[in-house]
């Protein structure tokens, strides 16, 4: 399945039925009084979170989305039916953006958690409304009121507890195959992964969490290069960075920091999540070197295989003592 996280609708709420005028028609009153009822409330479009759901695809191919109107009002002082509200399902994790003003409209996280975002109409009001002392026999009502149009920008952001950071080829789709029965795509070139991709971790005692593997990021990915900054928002979720590097780059210590500074440009809050630095495929360095590597990078708390699965146990013990602490 195709994976869409972004993009934008229009929708419409319904419009608010017209009042009635009407009057009472008994024997031998040729004129009974009022009894217009008024018009029903238009529908709502309302955007609901479905866990059944893990792409905005279904949105990508309808654009518009228009909630019914609200019935006319009638006799005997009857109100219009309310008009159907618009359904919009979408991914937890979804946020719904108003596209005009850039304001929040909803941040849909839970599934079943719904919100409107487009109001409808107020039915306009019967003549049955206007009769007064002086004004036996109304023929006013009025229409009712157009329902609210928008157009929204709708945003996807993958809710997972532990984030993998790094640059392209550091190994996080190896990683993430290793712990869980994801299966990324796995190449020896820049940009194997395309998508981000979500697996499963599930450790003893019923303990489960969930990794979010992204499109490795190149340096000025918080400016718009390379595929970073339109995926970095599927990790600011996430409760746990674990930044994946390559034991093969001559500057380890650099590559942490250009990770950590294009996160701080994307947003500042990410870089105080907590996080854990694994250094990858030291299956490929010997143990004196490792040693040596050690006494250098204090910063560093895992060093491990994920091609072969060297290390990979330590790595999830520890993520998991700080997921459960």
């Amino acid at each position: 399945m195709k994976f869409v996280d972004e993009v934008v609708i229009e929708v419409a709420a319904g419009d608010g039925g017209d009042g009635c005028v009407s009057f009472r028609r008994e024997k031998f009153i040729a004129k009974g009084g009022p009894e217009g009822g008024d018009g029903g409330r238009g529908g709502d479009v309302i955007c609901l979170a479905d866990e059944n759901l893990g792409t905005l695809l279904d949105l990508q191919h309808r654009r518009h989305y228009r909630a019914k109107k609200g019935e006319r009002g009638s006799g005997k002082n009857m109100t219009g039916h309310t008009g159907e509200d618009a359904i919009i399902r979408v991914p937890p994790g979804t946020i719904i953006t108003d596209a005009e003003t850039g304001d929040v409209l909803a941040d849909l996280v839970v599934d079943g958690q719904r919100a409107v975002v487009a109001v409808g109409g107020k039915g306009g009001l019967g003549n049955a409304r206007f009769k007064s002392p002086t004004r036996q026999t109304p023929r006013k009502a009025t229409p009712g009121k157009p329902g609210e149009t928008r157009r929204l920008k709708i945003e996807l952001r993958l809710i997972a507890d532990v984030g993998l950071v790094g640059f392209p080829n550091a190994g996080k789709s190896t990683f993430l195959r290793q712990v869980s029965a994801a299966e990324p795509k796995v190449a020896a070139y820049p940009f194997t992964t395309l998508r981000p991709q979500l697996g499963i971790v599930e450790r003893p005692g019923y303990r489960k969490f969930s990794v979010a593997d992204i499109p490795g990021i190149i340096k000025g990915a918080s400016e718009g290069k390379g595929l970073g900054l339109q995926f970095l928002r599927h990790i600011s979720r996430t409760k746990i960075l674990l930044f994946i590097i390559d034991s093969q780059e001559e500057d380890i210590a650099g590559q942490l920091a250009d990770l950590l500074g294009e996160i701080q440009t994307f947003d500042p809050l990410m870089v105080n999540k907590p996080r854990l630095v694994m250094i990858n495929k030291i299956d490929l360095l010997d143990s004196e070197l490792i040693a040596k590597q050690s006494d250098k990078t204090q910063w560093v708390d895992c060093w491990a295989s994920a091609q072969v699965g060297q290390g990979i146990e330590e790595v999830l013990q520890r993520l998991e003592d700080m997921l459960f602490a």
